[in-house]
């Protein structure tokens, strides 16, 4: 047993939620529940510049399913926020992501590749 799930069952055993594996602390604002503070400082962003008119039609968790040339799933990347920039004149999709990790890497070249859409990664 890892150091790591040694933490993980002491906390499940106390009656804690389960740690996040990067350190990343949820938040809830709106009734949205982020998965990092640094997610839930970019909505609020966001909900800033909605009331000032530069951007509009923010989505939240949005999926993007790439199929494979038989109509299979091949995988579904969920991104945090789609939205238009008004300042900019296009649409944006934007994940924040603390650490990157290899299959998210993965997720965002198939995107890329198959659906032909850069996802663009804040910190």
């Amino acid at each position: 047993m890892t150091v790591q799930s040694e933490l993980w069952a002491a906390a499940l055993a106390e009656g804690k939620k389960r740690l996040n594996k990067y350190g990343a602390k949820q938040a809830m604002i709106d009734g949205h529940t982020f998965h990092s503070q640094a997610e839930a400082r970019f909505y609020q962003l966001l909900k800033y510049r909605a009331h000032l008119g530069e951007v509009t039609d923010v989505k939240l968790q949005e999926p993007f399913v790439v199929l494979g040339p038989k109509g299979q799933v091949v995988c579904t990347a969920v991104i945090d926020f789609v939205f238009w920039d008004n300042v900019e004149k296009r649409q944006r999709i934007v994940d924040v992501k603390g650490m990157q990790t290899p299959l998210s890497k993965l997720k965002y070249k198939v995107v890329e590749a198959f659906l032909g859409i850069k996802i663009e990664i804040e910190k």
